[in-house]
């Protein structure tokens, strides 16, 4: 058995520290060669002291200075390096041959495309990879002859529910006739849009079902993320998006299904513990412990499943409508989204208001063809800026 070298991008985030203690459990298995993190450079000093990488990336100099420090103190030979080039760093000169690409936001972008072209097992728990550039990403992971697996739950539990050659040949559809992604619904399934009026960013982060960041915890409120995943399926499964659905499923116990053209319908259940996805991508096509208590079907109460109200989530509403127009209108959508939610926590911007920023940066915004990363780019940026001045408007 070969031991995986593995380059962690977010190695500080919630995926980055399940995706480590996996790693902990199986020394015999897994080396971490790089970690990476932008802020929180105490709990980074912590990891490279435990696991030794070769390399380690931060967001500026103060920050690897301060890093460098904390190395030093403890003997660690760690090669310090900061800034976004570093990251693409992280996955070519860290010779890994494993890449958990958890780094949120628009900024993982560019060193996931780094390690689909350099033919890398790539460990997708971005969503901007694929929701930004879907295509350019895909390509580069044909192209660089790699393996991609998503980490996401519930794309992780529909390519379970592939057969295993799907994962040589995505373009043979095996007699799939739909793909179900679930959603918990978020901490706000039963409550009348009208009621939402005043919620905090407190109330919004509370997830009933999973630990989680806070902008995705929002994300998980409005069905943005939801929304997010069914363009990311779209381009992981190659289906039509009118073969890709969504159900609520508070339980969060069955995390995501595909129905077969016989009748069949395949589901993967677990835990709500993102170890298990984790250690699936990891270990492929082996399985290993994750460190995941098995589910105990005898003490569920119930499984339900409901369609979603797209009245209810708006936001649900307009990804699949920034999918259908394609383009850059993923991106556009993706950039609004994450200026919103961060107006949101931070400024005071109604929560109500954050599809109205989204749908107003989509109508400003015509897509064009999302054929180049510079192309990419500039549409995020110019959407961020778009969706700046429109909150600027309306909080006046």
């Amino acid at each position: 058995m070969s031991v995986k070298r593995v380059a962690i991008l977010g190695s500080t985030g919630s995926i980055g520290v399940n995706t480590l203690d996996v790693i902990r459990a199986h020394p015999d298995r897994f080396e971490v060669v790089a970690l990476t993190a932008a802020k929180q450079i105490d709990r980074l000093a912590q990891q490279c002291i435990e696991f030794k990488p070769s390399i380690a990336v931060v967001a500026d100099a103060d920050g690897a200075a301060q890093l460098t420090l904390l190395l030093k103190e403890k003997e660690i030979a760690t090669q310090v390096l900061y800034g976004p080039q570093a990251l693409v760093s992280a996955v070519t000169e860290s010779g890994c041959d494993t890449v958990m690409a958890a780094i949120v936001g628009a900024a993982g972008l560019v060193p996931a495309l780094a390690a689909a072209q350099a033919g890398k097992r790539v460990l997708l728990a971005n969503k901007e990879a694929l929701v930004m550039s879907g295509n350019l990403f895909m390509q580069a992971m044909k192209v660089g002859g790699g393996e991609l697996l998503p980490i996401d739950s519930e794309h992780n539990a529909i390519f379970q529910c592939l057969p295993d050659r799907f994962a040589k040949n995505p373009s043979d559809h095996l007699g799939v006739e739909e793909l179900w992604l679930t959603a918990s619904g978020g901490p706000f399934r039963d409550k009348p849009l009208a009621d939402l009026a005043g919620i905090t960013p407190e109330q919004a982060c509370a997830h009933p079902n999973w630990v989680m960041g806070r902008k995705i915890s929002v994300d998980s409120a409005t069905m943005m993320n939801k929304g997010l995943e069914v363009i990311e399926a779209f381009w992981l499964f190659g289906l039509p998006l009118e073969k890709i659905k969504v159900l609520i499923h508070p339980q969060s116990v069955v995390h995501s299904m595909v129905r077969y053209r016989d009748g069949s319908v395949l589901a993967q259940m677990g835990q709500p513990d993102m170890r298990t996805p984790i250690a699936y991508g990891l270990a492929w096509p082996e399985r290993i412990d994750a460190g995941v208590a098995p589910l105990n079907l005898t003490q569920l109460t119930g499984l339900s499943f409901t369609e979603p109200n797209f009245t209810q989530f708006p936001c649900l509403s307009l990804a699949f409508a920034a999918a259908k127009a394609g383009g850059t209108a993923p991106a556009v959508l993706n950039a609004a989204n994450e200026i919103a939610v961060a107006a949101f926590l931070d400024e005071g911007l109604p929560y109500l208001s954050i599809p109205n920023v989204v749908e107003h940066c989509l109508n400003a915004l015509p897509p064009v063809a999302a054929d180049s990363l510079e192309t990419i780019l500039e549409a995020d940026a110019i959407a961020r800026q778009a969706a700046n001045q429109f909150i600027h408007a309306i909080q006046k």
